[in-house]
Order: structure tokens, then sequence, then C-alpha cells
């Protein structure tokens, strides 16, 4: 286990491993402004002890990858598919399983309609589809969210301590009640994602990112079984948002957790671990 800094696709992507690289390779995408950390060291080392090599990586713009300067839009959720696509290649993977969370999960519907052979399975955690014109009238992300993430302009982001303070706070809103949140492991994370970073505020270009409208209805194509796990108390997806998804895929299925939130908490990393042992062994 080991942080290695990978060019692909015109820029450097910071990736690690766990496992042996003999067995089944399962590709771990974080969601919008989270660097790889939030797949936790145990969470991965467990997955891997299921015969699984694992691999996690910073996207664009968070961790210790290429970042842009703040504010700036540089890219597109394709682009970050092909980066992912890229860092296979880098690895000799011929074929992954694809585990993605939240914008991670729509990486992986990308490069599951772009690059079919390469993609085993799917398994979207918190996710939702591509969809422009919104005309399945998905609920939006709780406003409570958005009112907090509003006050980061007027945050002191030299001084570790606030931003620490900041980001974890905005990390218990996503806490579903049926889960005590984690203080301390939150605490650990954002730590250790403020001093990974290259450019902390850089995580905020994720939000300038927008729906590729050329990837409405093209879900229907992906032929890779498809695992949904979706939290019924989600603020920033709602469960809609992942019924839509198993509705929409052809070879899905949906494994709902009752009271989580936008969160892989560490009492649902059990169930996640053995849905995810078992749904790669489809193919």
């Amino acid at each position: 286990m080991s942080e290695q800094l990978i060019r692909v696709n015109g820029i450097d992507i910071c990736a690690e491993s766990f496992g042996d690289s003999h067995n089944p390779a399962v590709l771990l995408i974080m969601g919008a402004m989270c660097s790889m950390v939030y797949w936790d060291d145990e969470f991965c080392q467990q997955l891997a002890e299921t015969g699984r090599y694992v691999i996690r990586y910073d996207n664009r713009d968070v961790g210790r990858s290429t970042v842009y300067a703040p504010g700036s839009s540089n890219y597109t959720v394709a682009d970050m598919a092909e980066d992912a696509i890229g860092l296979l290649d880098a690895y000799h993977i011929e074929q992954a399983h694809l585990v993605g969370m939240s914008l991670g999960g729509m990486i992986a519907q990308v490069m599951a309609v772009r690059y079919p052979h390469k993609v085993q399975t799917l398994t979207l955690i918190a996710s939702s589809i591509f969809e422009s014109d919104n005309k399945r009238e998905l609920p939006p992300m709780d406003e409570r969210i958005l009112a907090y993430h509003a006050n980061g302009a007027s945050l002191d982001w030299s001084d570790e301590d606030t931003v620490a303070n900041y980001l974890v706070a905005g990390s218990s809103l996503l806490c579903g009640p049926k889960h005590k949140f984690d203080e301390k492991r939150a605490y650990k994370q954002v730590r250790k994602e403020i001093k990974r970073a290259s450019n902390l505020l850089s995580m905020f270009n994720h939000a300038l990112l927008q729906d590729d409208a050329s990837f409405d209805g093209k879900l229907q194509s992906i032929q890779a079984p498809a695992l949904v796990i979706h939290g019924t108390a989600d603020t920033v997806l709602p469960l809609e948002h992942g019924l839509a998804l198993a509705d929409e895929l052809p070879h899905a299925s949906l494994l709902s957790l009752e009271g989580t939130g936008h969160e892989i908490h560490s009492d649902d990393w059990e169930r996640i671990i053995n849905a995810i042992k078992n749904h790669t062994r489809v193919v």
C-alpha cells in the first residue's frame, strides 16, 4: 500500500492499491470535492481481504492529483471517466469492477457506456442518473446543505483548525438518522485531506461540473450487471435518485440502507462489502 503519481490523460493522478494484483480488480471512484482518503484505509483493506485487488485514487482537483486554479472549469465528467480508464491501463488491468460513490457513480456510468469491454460490473453508491431536463422530477439537495456551504466563502482557509471544523460539521449534515456521526473518524479524514491537498480550494471546481446531455438515455445500453446501493435518508441525492438508476439500468439490483444518509458509514461496511463481494462474483 503506497501512493504513486501516474501520468494519464495528460495529467497526474495519485493512486494507491490494496491486496494482490492477481485478484479481480475493483476501482473505487470517490464523489465530488473528496479525495481518495474518504475510502477509509480499513474499508479498502477489508474489501481486499475478500479476494479483490482494490485501487483508490484522487480525481482531478482533489488530493495530490493535478489541480487547477479555484473557480476555473477545465474538464467534464467524461474527461474524469477518461482519467479512470487511463488509470486502469496504467495498472495493466483489462477489465475491472467499478465502485462509484455519488459523482463517482456517474463517472463509472460514463466508463460503462464508452468502454463496455473494460467494465465487468458497476456498484453505484448514493449516486444518480444523467438527466439534463429532470423529466423524472427527482428531488434536489436539501437546502440546509446548500446554505451551510454558502458560508464557505467567508472562511479563513489559511487556518487549518477552522477549515477542519468547517469540513467536519459539513460531513455531519450527511449522516443519516440511523447512525451516530463518528466525529473522531471525520476529523482523521479531514486532517489527512488538508495535509495532502495540493490546493484544497480547488475541490470546489467540482461544483462547476455540468450534466452532459449527450449521456441522457444512454444507461439502457449498459450491459454490465449493476448494484445500486442507496440510503433511505440521503439528503444530497434522495432515494428517488437511486430508484431511478435501478429502473434505468437493464441489469440492476437495488440495496437500500434504511436510515443511511449520503455516506459510507462504518456501521454499513460489512453489509456493503459483502454486497460488493457477492456482486463481483457474477462474471
